[in-house]
């Protein structure tokens, strides 16, 4: 009797399996606006890369304006670009501090692709502590902690509510998880824009 419904609780959990093996991975941009056109941002990337994305109607825009590390506190939720070092601890290259309502987006730890064998670490502040090399910082996600540095001039940024009228001509943006459509063009529902000439360090 059993056999049945397995069978098909079974091949349903196929069918998602195969749905997520034909999703293409999201893709990450990082770039200067070049021009607009209705939802149509044409981007310059970073490596130089002519690139269009068109924006979904409720697209979402974030400023990412600078802050200050003492705006860091036990309980803040961030965001570490890092490189590895020799000891284990992770070498910040740049902190973006999270909104509240983000609270737990993204957690974890994983490879980044701002250069080569930098790391990404979405996580909850445990303790920070001031030290000759910098500010030492304790941050705890579900599966694990890691023990960071961030040196002297680090930048550190948080993110603000923005709008529409941010996506210009000159803006600095980075677009975390463009989606590739069937057609080949890029769709984004969320854009993150450098606020008073900043270029989004992570």
């Amino acid at each position: 009797m059993l056999k049945s419904p397995l069978l098909a609780a079974l091949f349903a959990t196929a069918l998602v399996s195969i749905a997520s093996a034909q999703q293409p991975p999201a893709v990450r941009i990082r770039g200067t606006i070049e021009a607009v056109d209705g939802p149509l941002l044409s981007i310059k990337s970073r490596d130089g890369t002519d690139m269009k994305v068109r924006t979904t109607d409720n697209v979402a825009v974030f400023g990412v304006a600078k802050t200050d590390l003492s705006e860091i506190k036990p309980g803040s939720y961030i965001g570490i670009t890092a490189m590895p070092e020799p000891d284990g601890t992770q070498k910040a290259i740049a902190v973006h501090i999270f909104p509240e309502n983000q609270r737990g987006a993204a957690e974890g730890f994983r490879p980044w692709d701002l250069r080569p064998n930098s790391t990404m670490t979405n996580a909850t502040v445990a303790e920070t502590v001031a030290s000759a090399d910098g500010q030492k910082i304790l941050v705890k996600y579900k599966d694990g902690e890691k023990k960071v540095v961030v040196p002297p001039g680090t930048p550190v940024v948080t993110f603000v509510a923005g709008d529409k009228s941010e996506l210009k001509p000159g803006a600095k943006i980075i677009i975390f998880g463009a989606q590739k459509k069937d057609d080949g063009t890029l769709e984004a529902n969320r854009v993150n824009v450098g606020r008073d000439g900043i270029t989004p360090p992570m």
